[in-house]
């Protein structure tokens, strides 16, 4: 796994300890572009990139924005009426995966479509190793769910 160029020495030789830093939005962009994976600032100010179609929002929640939140929409949109066969995939995903949890979004349109997320309480801060491994998991298995989502459509 590359390190980011804007780590710390300490950091890079991969040596304990490593230097806790606090949940921000500069450090899981950097974290990102250090993968060289390409997001941008909705405008509600959350990160958000894209793999295969489908959205990936990276959220800092919590009062101190400590928990990380890494949700993945899924591309591919289903009608209500599809909305008992969505929640059987989704019972037999979270009973047979760890990550992410996936659940179904029934959107304001009638349209419907299944989510995933991982979280992690990062309150006493994170390491930039610990990010990246924490975003690679939100990302390739956000990535598994929703191609095993597109494989529902007739």
């Amino acid at each position: 796994m590359p390190v980011p160029d804007f780590v710390d020495a300490a950091d890079r030789s991969g040596g304990r300890p490593q230097r806790l830093r606090p949940l921000t939005h500069d450090l899981l962009a950097n974290v990102l572009g250090g993968r060289g994976h390409t997001c941008y600032t909705d405008p509600d100010g959350d990160l958000v990139g894209s793999w295969d179609g489908n959205l990936v929002y990276f959220l800092r929640l919590g009062e101190a924005g400590a928990i990380l939140q890494v949700r993945t929409m899924a591309a591919s949109r289903f009608s209500v009426d599809d909305v008992p066969l969505l929640y059987a995939f989704c019972n037999a995903w979270n009973r047979d995966r760890l990550w992410p949890k996936a659940f179904v979004h029934v959107n304001d349109d009638g349209s419907a479509r299944v989510c995933g997320e991982v979280v992690t309480d990062l309150a006493r801060g994170v390491t930039v190793r610990q990010l990246d491994q924490l975003l690679d998991c939100g990302i390739s298995t956000g990535r598994q769910m929703c191609a095993a989502v597109a494989e529902l459509r007739p």
